[in-house]
């Protein structure tokens, strides 16, 4: 395994939530698919381009008319807080975020709050200090906004943090943010289009936390 910036150190970690952390995609991909079945939209072309953007982003982008992409994405997000079967936790995302300072680490979500809440609670994982959502922002991903924001709550330069995505809006929005970037790929059928480096989940690498920062190592071999 190439680890990813092994000469460098880090004042925090900035993590994405769907993808990244935990994975949501069976349940994300029943509650698009019957709404584009509803809307006559093309299920398989929007499931290709919805992950890692808001709701409301997307509808938006559709340009349907007659339809208000707030109030549609209100209904959406309602649908998904329904629906948590088969979320469970990226492997080693756990262990990982235990290892952190809770002060050096944030989610930075394109979900609401109260999807981010009840996703997190589903995949069994700690809920940070600072969490970034979908109603912090007026942009969402690719936009920098949430990575910026994240980082200022924690009381750092998101320049100097690492950012751990799984979509390429995620990568830009960290990229756009000066962070260096982590691409997690468990949840992928076929490799992201960007140069970052990428780790298939968190079980092979751990975290050295020191007075110099944060820095990724290689796990210990059991």
């Amino acid at each position: 395994m190439t680890l990813p910036y092994p000469d460098r150190r880090f004042t925090g970690c900035l993590f994405d939530m769907d993808g990244t952390l935990l994975t949501s995609i069976a349940a994300s991909e029943r509650v698009w698919t019957a709404w584009a079945r509803r809307h006559d939209v093309d299920a398989i072309q929007l499931l290709a381009t919805m992950h890692g953007k808001r709701a409301e982003d997307t509808v938006r982008s559709l340009q349907l008319p007659g339809v208000d992409p707030v109030e549609e994405a209100a209904a959406i997000t309602r649908a998904e807080i329904d629906d948590v079967g088969g979320i469970e936790a990226i492997a080693g995302a756990a262990a990982f975020l235990a290892a952190l300072p809770r002060e050096r680490w944030a989610i930075v979500t394109s979900a609401p709050r109260a999807l981010a809440l009840r996703r997190i609670a589903a995949a069994g994982l700690p809920l940070p200090d600072v969490l970034i959502t979908a109603d912090d922002v007026s942009r969402g991903k690719p936009a920098p906004d949430g990575f910026l924001l994240g980082a200022k709550r924690l009381g750092l330069q998101a320049s100097d943090c690492l950012v751990f995505e799984d979509t390429v809006a995620g990568a830009q929005a960290g990229e756009a943010a000066g962070a260096a970037v982590v691409v997690i790929s468990a949840t992928h059928h076929k490799p992201l289009q960007t140069a970052h480096p990428s780790l298939l989940n968190y079980s092979g690498v751990r975290l050295q936390v020191d007075a110099g920062g944060l820095r990724l190592l290689q796990a210990c071999a059991n």
